[in-house]
């Protein structure tokens, strides 16, 4: 829901630095790469339960996930796999923080947690599904930035997940909570995309 405003505050300073790293020989692949390993540390940083450091590298991951396609414009365009390979880094990275939560107490967090968890694929498989369906009807939009696939706008969207996931740092003890209606906003994206979905490709 909130992506499309804060591209319009992101991209001029991501397209500045990413102009800046293409230039010296980064490749938005590998950027996508450094962006993942600084969310695995976050989510392993949460695991020992240190959890306001955990922000630090999370920030990073993140900035990272914007740079990539700021370096992939600058250095002449993305490709279908930097695309692939920039979603399925999304998707690790997402799964990584909510079990670093089961992890660090599994008797508190274990069932909120797999709540988190399921939403998040059931998700994930409507914006992936919607993607491949919008690409065989030559679909295109820029309303989240420039991407390699349809991405459909939503409830919950990359930054409100940002957002969720710097509460929990925050507040860890909070997590069963603000996982259980994460996960509930999260399937109500889904029927809402179901819902759009049928509109758009039912003919």
């Amino acid at each position: 829901m909130l992506d499309a405003s804060a591209r319009k505050l992101i991209d001029p300073p991501l397209n500045r630095a990413g102009m800046a790293l293409a230039r010296v020989g980064f490749s938005a692949n590998v950027v996508t790469i450094v962006g993942l390993a600084f969310g695995i540390a976050s989510a392993l940083m949460i695991a020992m339960g240190w959890f306001g450091l955990a922000l630090v590298p999370l920030a990073l991951g993140r900035v990272a996930d914007g740079l990539d396609g700021a370096v992939a414009r600058a250095s002449g365009g993305g490709t279908d796999f930097g695309g692939y390979l920039d979603i399925t880094a999304d998707f690790g990275f997402y799964a990584a923080v909510p079990l670093a939560f089961i992890w660090v107490d599994p008797a508190v967090n274990g069932l909120a947690g797999a709540a988190l968890l399921a939403a998040f694929y059931i998700n994930g498989a409507s914006f992936l599904g919607f993607a491949v369906l919008a690409a065989k009807q030559s679909m295109e939009t820029s309303a989240q930035g420039v991407k390699s696939l349809y991405y459909s706008n939503g409830l919950l969207e990359g930054t409100e997940t940002i957002v969720f996931f710097a509460l929990l740092c925050l507040f860890p003890a909070a997590f069963p909570i603000l996982a259980v209606v994460f996960a509930g906003l999260c399937l109500l994206t889904t029927v809402l995309r179901l819902w759009a979905a049928r509109k758009v490709f039912s003919n």
